[in-house]
């Protein structure tokens, strides 16, 4: 008999839960590195477009599709797909919905265990120190020696070895995720919702007005940061990866294709509202993105070290500027420990808030499809992640591998797979009068065409163009590490068949061999 399914408890909280699924490292660390290097200004043109083409017309989707499948009984596209597509492949494309936000995870909680032990390291005054010198290099070397050591990132061969600490923080995070779920959809993550998400406002406010306050010594201040940030380059207009790389920031920021919002929208009751919940919590994304995300890491390291320095650093990844010049920058202000600790813990929110609605499906797979109760399925959730963590954890090359295949390519092919089924497949006017009943404000009636017409387009475009520029590259690596990240996704592909293959042999009531 199958676990009757939670529902959230009020409108604000499934807003907050939705916003902090969004609401994550990419916010803080990827949007202003990818504004940066493509365009500054001009690249919220692009970025804005696809907001509008793609972004918001799929986030409607995977909340239509949310609800059309909790009025049913389940919560993951694996059923969904089913009854929108009576073909027998159209479980197993769903379970896309399942691997790729479960495969994030496995990497993800290790990221945000950084975070809580970076923000433990600032408050216990842990965090290397050195006096500023004109030097950009000299200055950073302390702060990427401690990442690299900390991490296990200056190992040599095959194996990682990361400091003690990196791995009992891994635990701890892993296990505060494991307890939120534990406690349910509206005493577990809406509740930690309703807390966190203030928090991380208040946090990035107070990192964002203490940033304007700065001034260099050779008098740069937070205008010469935001007109680094937003003074646009219409040039880049022309440069196509400059509109792929606003697509994709599209696709984090609003963590569409993962499979997560299409989960929590299962979660709501049948009559209830999907149009202005679903840009209410776009809305408070975008703010925590833009304004916030904007206006923190990227001003402060042009304060500090210029324009150009700040953009090498960015280029070479958002980690360097998050984990290594804001250190930097705050071990030379007044009070800067604090700054730091709350920088920090402001990312590890972020971020949980974020694990834990990647974590949902594949308990909702397992509590819809096996009648599993919510313990168990935690807890078979929880033995997964420990032990594939360790992949991620321990082998050099394969959180990178991981990332490309679900983080990356793995969500515009869901994506594109949600669009398709659900106004081709199905029945396109069916689909609209599915997303438009019982809704507060009305969905223009355009976003049908964009929806079945549009959309679909531009994801398929992006697939074109990123499998013509990353694919080859990334399939010509021969590292070891990376095939034991490959051969890992295999296995988790196989696995799910064969769970999918039970799972409906006992929903047609026969005997699983």
């Amino acid at each position: 008999m199958a676990v009757k399914r939670e529902h959230w408890g009020s409108r604000i909280g499934l807003i907050l839960a939705v916003a902090g699924n969004a609401i994550g490292l990419g916010n803080f660390l990827r949007f202003p590195v990818q504004a940066a290097d493509n365009g500054g200004g001009a690249f919220m043109i692009p970025y804005m477009i696809s907001l509008l083409l793609l972004g918001i017309p799929l986030l409607w989707i995977e909340w239509a599709l949310g609800r059309f499948g909790g009025t049913r009984g389940h919560g993951t596209a694996v059923a969904v797909f089913d009854y929108l597509w009576k073909n027998p492949v159209a479980k197993y494309i769903g379970f896309m919905g399942v691997l790729i936000p479960l495969a994030v995870v496995v990497y993800y909680t290790y990221i945000e265990s950084w975070t809580l032990l970076y923000s433990f390291f600032s408050l216990t005054g842990s965090l290397p120190s050195t006096p500023l010198t004109a030097d950009i290099k000299d200055y950073l070397e302390p702060f990427k020696h401690f990442l690299v050591e900390k991490t296990g990132e200056n190992s040599q061969g095959l194996i990682l070895t990361p400091a003690l600490e990196t791995y009992i923080f891994f635990v701890i995070t892993l296990l505060i995720n494991l307890y939120i779920l534990y406690r349910g959809v509206s005493a577990g993550i809406e509740k930690v919702a309703k807390i966190a998400m203030p928090l991380i406002f208040i946090m990035a406010i107070l990192l964002m007005i203490r940033v304007f306050t700065l001034t260099s010594p050779d008098g740069r201040n937070f205008l010469d940061g935001l007109g680094f940030l937003w003074n646009p380059d219409f040039s880049a207009l022309t440069n196509p990866k400059v509109w792929l790389a606003a697509a994709g920031q599209v696709f984090f920021t609003l963590s569409v294709g993962f499979g997560a919002i299409l989960t929590y929208a299962s979660y709501i009751k049948p009559k209830d509202d999907i149009a202005l919940n679903g840009l209410a919590g776009a809305s408070v994304n975008e703010f925590a993105e833009v304004i916030l995300g904007g206006s923190i890491a990227i001003v402060a390291s042009v304060i500090f070290f210029g324009i150009t320095a700040t953009a090498s650093i960015a280029s070479e990844g958002a980690f360097n500027l998050g984990f290594m010049a804001l250190p930097a920058i705050f071990a030379n202000i007044p009070y800067g420990q604090f700054f730091s600790f709350i920088w920090f813990l402001l990312l590890f929110f972020a971020g949980v808030t974020s694990s834990i609605a990647l974590s949902q499906p594949a308990i909702a797979f397992l509590e819809d499809e096996f009648g599993l109760s919510r313990e168990k399925s935690v807890g078979i959730l929880g033995l997964f992640l420990f032990i594939s963590s360790h992949i991620p954890i321990f082998i050099k090359g394969a959180l990178g591998e991981i990332d490309f295949w679900v983080g990356t390519l793995g969500l515009v092919i869901f994506a594109f797979f949600e669009a398709v089924i659900f106004f081709w497949i199905y029945d396109s006017k069916k689909a609209w009068e599915e997303m438009t009943r019982d809704n507060d404000i009305k969905i223009p009636g355009v976003f049908y065409y964009i929806m079945k017409y549009v959309a679909p387009g531009f994801l398929l475009i992006i697939l074109v163009s990123w499998s013509v520029e990353s694919l080859p590259s990334t399939l010509s690596k021969t590292d070891v590490g990376v095939w034991i990240a490959r051969m890992f996704l295999l296995l988790m592909i196989v696995l799910g068949f064969v769970l999918i293959k039970k799972a409906w042999e006992r929903r047609n009531g026969r005997t699983s061999s």
